[in-house]
């Protein structure tokens, strides 16, 4: 009897110590794991870490206090399609071939709108190297099946594939037809009444149980994006601010809360060290009527979303990676942009950009590690049809920024017609506050040089493209 004891005891240590060996092996993955957080109309300052006093916001300052974070860091463009098209590519948006927001099927029953599958994401990028690939969250960058995530290397979506739902029945309202949105990979799926925040953290905490392969996924969370759904705790705490603040700053919160969700996931099954996150928000903060006409904060800039002004292009962003040595609760101030996260994040994981000539973004290795100047000397941002002259566009120079058409959503400045060439120097005056122009007409015309310039290569490629 003490012998079979004495056997069964040693059984149970032996798998005890196999089951040990197996679960350090399945969870130490050769590479890092990544983690991109995009947020939905997030203000430029809607972060306690960014300054906000109003707000509570600890998981997402979690994230800068073991990382670092960016003061001018940019959005591609100030609207939701093509800013997304730029981050997943490294690319801006006209090279991406997405100039605009992307049409819903209905108005486009051919699947001619969206990103060209032919474009390379960072899922195309990841999965050759052995990296499991997941979309959660809104998708927006096309619906033909080779538009959608499957069809851009990713192994997994959950999400919704327009741009905007409710959060409990998962429709899309909009002007009509009302549709459901709600899909895993191609395959409609119906969870009426359950918080679409609440089932994005259930896959995506799904999708990262440990494993022998890294994961790489891109967790498009639909928030702080109307329609405004804070859970009523968070309505609660905030029932002092004045509406709209108080509807968007319960959305942010819960935004938060959902990320915080999610880090525990990763610390408690032991990958958050080896795990490097990303967050940023995709442009600035919504004035539109579906937002109340505002709620977010952009600080002392002017603009919002839809404007090239600062307002509608510099976003919160932040890289954390714990194993990695990255600095702690450090700031860069040097501008950078989401065409970036492409090449640093292959940079930092030690993975092949396959396309490089290709790459408008530039590895930001040494501005995080060692804090030195800024790689890029210009950077531009348009939307639109790029055969148009009507069109919003911005390119910036050192501390100089020419703005054409220019306009403010947030109506805090007034444009004439004078004013269709702006320029300002953001080192002087951030809010781009006057337009000197005529004060130095050589950088304005420098300026507008490089923008004309860049948009040759851009119509010379689409020319390409179509055969003509």
């Amino acid at each position: 009897m003490n012998s079979k004891l004495l056997a069964l005891i040693g059984s149970v240590i032996l798998l005890s110590s196999c089951n040990k060996e197996q679960q350090v092996s399945i969870a130490a993955p050769s590479k890092p794991n990544i983690l991109v957080i995009l947020s939905d109309d997030q203000g430029t300052l809607d972060l306690n870490s960014y300054g906000s006093t109003d707000l509570s916001t600890p998981n997402l300052d979690r994230l800068a206090a073991s990382g670092v974070r960016f003061t001018q860091f940019y959005a591609v463009a100030p609207v939701c399609s093509p800013s997304r098209a730029g981050l997943l590519t490294g690319r801006y948006n006209y090279n991406a071939g997405l100039y605009g927001n992307v049409d819903i099927p209905d108005h486009d029953p051919e699947g001619k709108s969206g990103m060209p599958t032919e474009q390379i994401t960072m899922a195309e990028l990841f999965k050759p190297a052995g990296y499991r690939t997941a979309a959660i969250g809104k998708w927006h960058l096309g619906h033909s099946p080779d538009k959608l995530p499957n069809g851009q290397g990713f192994d997994y979506f959950f999400g919704h594939q327009r741009g905007c739902i409710d959060n409990y029945s998962h429709y899309f309202f909009w002007s009509g037809p009302n549709l459901h949105d709600l899909y895993q990979n191609d395959k409609e799926i119906y969870r009426p009444g359950e918080f679409f925040g609440d089932l994005m953290v259930e896959e995506v905490k799904y999708f990262t149980q440990p494993s022998a392969d890294p994961f790489f996924i891109y967790w498009a969370i639909n928030m702080p994006h109307y329609p405004y759904q804070g859970r009523p705790s968070w309505l609660e705490h905030y029932k002092d601010l004045p509406s709209p603040r108080r509807e968007y700053a319960a959305f942010i919160s819960t935004l938060d809360e959902l990320v915080g969700n999610v880090l525990d996931h990763l610390e408690q099954t032991g990958q958050l060290e080896n795990t490097i996150i990303v967050f940023q928000s995709d442009h600035g903060h919504s004035t539109e009527e579906r937002a109340y006409f505002g709620g977010g904060n952009a600080g002392p800039f002017n603009g919002a979303k839809f404007s090239m002004l600062e307002g509608g292009l510099r976003v919160p962003a932040i890289i954390s990676w714990p194993g990695g040595d990255l600095p702690k609760g450090q700031v860069r101030n040097q501008w950078a942009g989401s065409v970036d996260w492409f090449p640093t994040l292959a940079d930092l994981a030690e993975v092949d950009v396959p396309n490089p000539t290709e790459m408008d973004g530039i590895s930001l290795r040494e501005v995080i590690y060692d804090n030195v100047d800024s790689g890029h000397d210009v950077m531009h941002w348009a939307t639109g049809n790029p055969e148009a002259t009507t069109n919003s566009w911005a390119v910036r120079k050192g501390p100089w920024k020419l703005l054409g058409n220019p306009q403010d959503p947030a109506k805090k400045l007034i444009f004439t017609d004078e004013d269709k060439l702006y320029l300002v120097n953001l080192s002087q005056d951030s809010t781009e506050s006057k337009n000197l122009r005529m004060e130095h007409p050589e950088v304005a015309s420098e300026l507008l040089v490089l923008h004309e310039d860049w948009l040759k290569g851009v119509l010379g490629n689409r020319s390409k493209l179509s055969g003509n």
